[in-house]
């Protein structure tokens, strides 16, 4: 019998010739990133050593600019600490400034067939890439960064092949509320993305699917390389690497097909995804205060196109906070290049610098009690952005921006 996707990324990285669900892989980390909340005076811990620094990035990107002192004090200690151990590739804040895993996408940090951690739920984003990438706790980061390995308990696979082509005005955000609405949670399972229709999703949309992975609570959420992805890896990172393609004969928890043609524009409903998604239409005219696109979901270039399109020539409505964050600053000048920065902001946007910021309720835009925000970001929980009373739909870049400008939940299409 062959094997998935991950499995045969586990079975290089731990120099074995097969793995399998249930099998406990000690593995080779290829990358370790570490973000600003690894400093914090309330996190940290001593490091004496490091492995391999050349095998480590830092990304300053939740509480950038630091918004408090504990947070800049953090951060004070972590530019001492890249500079003692000679760590070369630092994203503090500024110009390379971004969300982690955004910026680990623009400089093709997640290597195809690689195996990258980060101290971040989040950090299965980088599955886009054909890299195994997960979130792990502070003891494990610890114990990656100072030995160079790690360990999984190897999963079973759900594998979705893609058909068809996703329908004007419906995005990857839909494709992934499609797949909590109907299938549920994944929990202790490894998802892997493939098909026929992998060429029409950008590698921005299977950044979307991939970065969501972590709401289905999937161990490893994975994509099929393509020649797409192998062209985008290869022009932003010269070094070697050897993609991973699942064996005709892999086994398989689930074979789920999802034909992408026959998908709505979808909005969840506010504290869960899972098993809570409806299509727009049938929410109502819910009325909101905060409307929201960003995070490392939602903060691409694609995504910022999008929302530009439907506000154009348009005025956000009085007493609605339109926020829009791109994913990286390097985004930011590629989205002021295009004019779309310009058309958000003329429309009534207030535009913030790349950061985790609002999407966890940390700063720049945390809510009120008995607020509600519309959010094209990772998650609408209880408390996810601010005030546990605030109600938090989750949508996509276009629904949000155009619910900004209506004052409430709508379809894109009914203000065109």
């Amino acid at each position: 019998m062959g094997m998935t996707i991950v499995e045969k990324i586990f079975a290089r990285a731990s120099g074995q010739k097969r793995v399998a669900p249930g099998d406990l892989a000690v593995v080779n980390v290829d990358v370790a990133v570490m973000l600003d909340s690894t400093f914090h005076p309330n996190s940290r811990r001593r490091i004496l050593k490091l492995q391999d620094p050349e095998k480590i990035v830092v990304i300053y990107d939740h509480m950038v600019p630091a918004p408090d002192k504990l947070s800049a004090e953090g951060q004070a200690y972590g530019r001492a600490f890249v500079k003692k151990f000679g760590i070369k590739r630092f994203h503090d804040v500024g110009p390379d400034q971004g969300i982690g895993h955004a910026v680990i996408a623009d400089r093709a940090y997640a290597l195809p067939g690689g195996v990258l951690i980060c101290a971040d739920s989040h950090t299965c984003a980088s599955g886009a890439f054909n890299c195994a990438a997960r979130g792990v706790g502070s003891p494990d980061m610890l114990g990656a960064i100072t030995t160079g390995k790690t360990w999984f308990k190897v999963a079973p696979t759900v594998r979705y092949d893609f058909h068809g082509k996703l329908k004007p005005g419906v995005s990857a955000k839909d494709v992934f509320l499609y797949l909590a609405g109907t299938y549920g949670h994944h929990t202790n399972q490894n998802v892997e993305f493939g098909g026929p229709a992998l060429a029409t999703l950008s590698i921005n949309a299977r950044r979307t699917l991939a970065t969501m992975g972590a709401e289905l609570s999937a161990e490893f959420a994975t994509f099929e390389p393509d020649q797409i992805l192998l062209d985008y890896v290869r022009e932003r990172n010269s070094a070697p690497f050897e993609e991973q393609y699942p064996d005709a004969d892999a086994s398989y928890a689930d074979r789920r097909r999802v034909d992408l043609d026959k998908l709505e524009v979808l909005v969840a409903l506010p504290d869960s995804v899972i098993q809570n998604s409806v299509p727009v239409g049938q929410v109502g005219k819910v009325k909101i205060d905060q409307a929201f696109i960003g995070s490392c979901a939602n903060g691409t270039l694609d995504d910022l196109a999008e929302a530009a399109r439907v506000v154009n020539g348009k005025r956000v409505a009085p007493g609605v906070r339109f926020l829009v964050t791109p994913g990286t600053q390097a985004t930011f000048i590629a989205a002021l290049k295009a004019g779309y920065i310009q058309t958000l902001m003329e429309a009534g946007a207030v535009v913030t610098p790349a950061t985790c910021g609002a999407c966890f309720g940390g700063h720049m835009g945390v809510l009120g009690p008995n607020e509600t925000c519309v959010t094209a970001s990772t998650r609408n929980f209880k408390g996810r952005m601010g005030d546990p009373s605030a109600r938090i739909f989750m949508a996509s870049p276009a629904t949000v921006a155009a619910s900004a400008i209506a004052g409430h939940l709508i379809h894109a299409d009914e203000i065109a």
